[in-house]
């Protein structure tokens, strides 16, 4: 079985609770230490084997194998895709089957994750995910106020349009925006404008 470890925390002495997404599911099992165990870490693709044990609360992860992307090796990049899968962390916190499509993004983030500034492939990803929720509102009204938009727009926590006056942030011009929802693509986009994409993804999916 293979799956991205989405979460790690800390049971009894080194042992500890490994959260993966899997193609079907979300699996919480129990890692036993061993000193010639491969380190789990959050945001880590591994091939695996699923341990049922009536006699314990969770079934044990065992047999771990690493699946390498060339992008691993360098921080910077290994910094944002870790913060981006702590932030689909949260999001499906409590959901048990989620369905394919995140495992697909996190595939399809992660094979181009090397080819481009991290932060576009997250931006492009959690795009492709609010499209896929039905969250991705077409910038013409504000959110806030419900009055039209008209040459700017701020985005708020989960891309919603509002007036510059009515959110405090960067103002972005909204041909540019209705051009980015409707491509999913950053290629136009100048880095200013994915950093301040990326920073409103931090705050939360």
């Amino acid at each position: 079985m293979q799956g991205y470890i989405l979460h790690v925390r800390k049971a009894r002495g080194e042992d500890c609770v490994v959260t993966l997404l899997t193609s079907n599911k979300v699996e919480t099992l129990y890692r036993f230490y061993g000193a010639r165990h491969p380190v789990i870490t959050a945001g880590y693709k591994i091939d695996f084997e699923k341990h049922a044990d009536n006699h314990r609360f969770l079934p044990r992860l065992r047999h771990v194998l690493h699946l390498g992307f060339p992008w691993l090796k360098s921080p910077e990049r290994l910094q944002v895709w870790q913060q981006f899968v702590t932030l689909l962390y949260e999001h499906l916190k409590g959901v048990e089957e989620p369905g394919r499509f995140y495992y697909d993004m996190l595939e399809n983030a992660a094979r181009r994750w090397h080819l481009q500034n991290p932060k576009r492939s997250a931006v492009e990803a959690y795009l492709a995910l609010l499209a896929h929720e039905g969250r991705l509102h077409p910038p013409h009204d504000c959110f806030v106020c419900g009055r039209p938009l008209e040459k700017e727009l701020t985005l708020a926590r989960a891309y919603l349009p509002a007036h510059p006056g009515c959110v405090i942030g960067t103002a972005l011009a909204v041909e540019t925006v209705n051009t980015l929802f409707e491509s999913g693509s950053t290629l136009y986009l100048d880095d200013r404008y994915v950093e301040t994409l990326w920073l409103t993804l931090l705050e939360g999916m």
